[in-house]
């Protein structure tokens, strides 16, 4: 039986670049099981934005990445058929550098991947996130 909520959770989606590619993981457990997204997850007490994104993004690929700025927020407000509240996170997305490391899948993630626009297109589902990886790929552009 899942934990009733009282409240929003914080959450992290971590934007790192390297080149023109952005790492994309494949969720291991819900919410989005199954689905594409950024590496992230909660943030935990004390921790900060670029700490929880950075650490989020070590536990579920091993790569080695530095936090630059916070590019937008979005929520992931899930209800089941019924129409009971199952998940409600306000997750912060933070732009980051790839600084070392080859992408492997660990902690929370099935698969990890490097990826262009062709393919984030192609293999992210959820709406909000592929606006966040346009915005996030037009503001890359402007700063050239």
């Amino acid at each position: 039986m899942p934990i009733p909520l009282t409240h929003p959770r914080v959450g992290v989606g971590c934007i790192v670049w390297k080149g023109d590619q952005i790492l994309l993981i494949q969720r291991g457990k819900p919410p989005g099981e199954g689905e594409w997204s950024l590496p992230g997850g909660s943030q935990e007490l004390g921790e900060t934005l670029f700490q929880a994104a950075i650490r989020e993004v070590r536990e579920e690929t091993g790569v080695e990445a530095v936090a630059r700025s916070v590019l937008t927020a979005v929520d992931n407000i899930v209800h089941d058929a019924a129409g009971a509240l199952l998940f409600h996170y306000t997750i912060v997305d933070v732009v980051a550098e790839w600084r070392a490391g080859e992408p492997v899948a660990g902690d929370d993630a099935r698969a990890v991947c490097w990826a262009g626009p062709a393919e984030w297109e192609r293999l992210v589902a959820w709406g909000p996130l592929c606006d966040v990886l346009r915005l996030a790929w037009a503001q890359r552009q402007a700063s050239r």
